[in-house]
């Protein structure tokens, strides 16, 4: 699946090998870890589909000017993160396709430091769910690859409950964004929200991810996607 790679899923220690920054233990990403999760797609004609996706870290290894931690989704991409004192975030990406890792324009952050209510940050995104009813191809990411999503931490010391295990101490995070589609020929142009919430909890990483993207009209479908975390080591 499509599945939000937006999960660039993450980290353990500094690259330069001194003390990691605080809030480091949310995203472990020593090499030999692995997170196992249940995707459920509920969809607005009542249909659900169901996927697992597994993630492996790699460790640390050259990239460009630097070293940056590899982690791998069993759906063939990898990514390239570091982390520092200010967060945790993506600096390259590579499918199977690509011969080498494509560099990312900017930072792409995962999770800003300072760890406390309120800190806000960036990062494209685009439509994982919207489709067109009928058009070719249907799904709007096609045509809207970038996507800004404002992110901000909303909680501290969250306790979620998965079927990996109960988790305390976890930061949940809030992103929102929209996009503008033809919804129908009565509403005509519409502003479609997209919204997600993801925990993460120190020592394990992501462990629960929420993805509405409601459409409601003739011309689009829309639907939620949960990611829960069922494994872990």
């Amino acid at each position: 699946m499509h599945t939000l790679s937006l999960l660039a899923l993450l980290s353990a220690a500094t690259l330069a090998g001194c003390s990691p920054p605080a809030g480091a233990d949310l995203f472990p990403l020593g090499q030999g870890r692995s997170w196992t999760y249940d995707v459920k797609t509920e969809w607005e004609n009542n249909t659900v589909d169901h996927e697992t996706y597994v993630f492996t870290g790699h460790g640390s290894e050259a990239l460009g000017d630097g070293r940056a931690f590899r982690r791998r989704s069993d759906t063939g991409v990898d990514y390239w993160l570091r982390v520092d004192a200010s967060g945790v975030y993506r600096v390259a990406s590579k499918t199977d396709l690509d011969a080498e890792p494509q560099p990312d324009p900017a930072p792409r952050y995962v999770l800003k430091f300072p760890l406390q209510v309120g800190t806000a940050w960036q990062a494209s995104t685009t439509a994982y769910l919207l489709k067109r009813n009928q058009e070719f191809p249907p799904e709007i990411r096609h045509s809207h690859r970038n996507i800004p999503m404002n992110y901000v931490i909303e909680a501290l010391g969250d306790k979620v409950a998965t079927r990996a295990g109960t988790f305390e101490g976890c930061v949940r995070v809030k992103g929102t964004a929209s996009v503008k589609l033809f919804a129908d020929p009565v509403v005509g142009w519409k502003d479609m929200p997209l919204s997600t919430l993801e925990w993460y909890c120190p020592g394990v990483g992501l462990v629960k991810l929420e993805r509405r993207e409601p459409a409601n009209s003739t011309f689009l479908a829309g639907g939620t996607l949960t990611m829960e975390l069922t494994e872990w080591n």
